[in-house]
């Protein structure tokens, strides 16, 4: 099992990382930032389409 930490790079899926473009560029890398994590979190080695939307309802965007 890997062993994450915020140094580790997460994989985007082409769906993932189209949605986080359609966030604001100045909102851009702490979204990313907390998405990451989520993704940590869940023990995910991408970070996909799910996820994001995952966050965005918990942020209430």
């Amino acid at each position: 099992m890997s062993n994450f930490n915020l140094t580790d790079d997460l994989a985007w899926t082409l769906q993932a990382q189209t949605k986080l473009k359609m966030i604001p560029f100045f909102a851009r890398p702490q979204a990313r930032q907390k998405i990451e994590a989520m993704a940590r979190e869940a023990k995910l080695e991408e970070v996909t389409v799910e996820i994001v939307e995952q966050a965005r309802v918990e942020f209430g965007q």
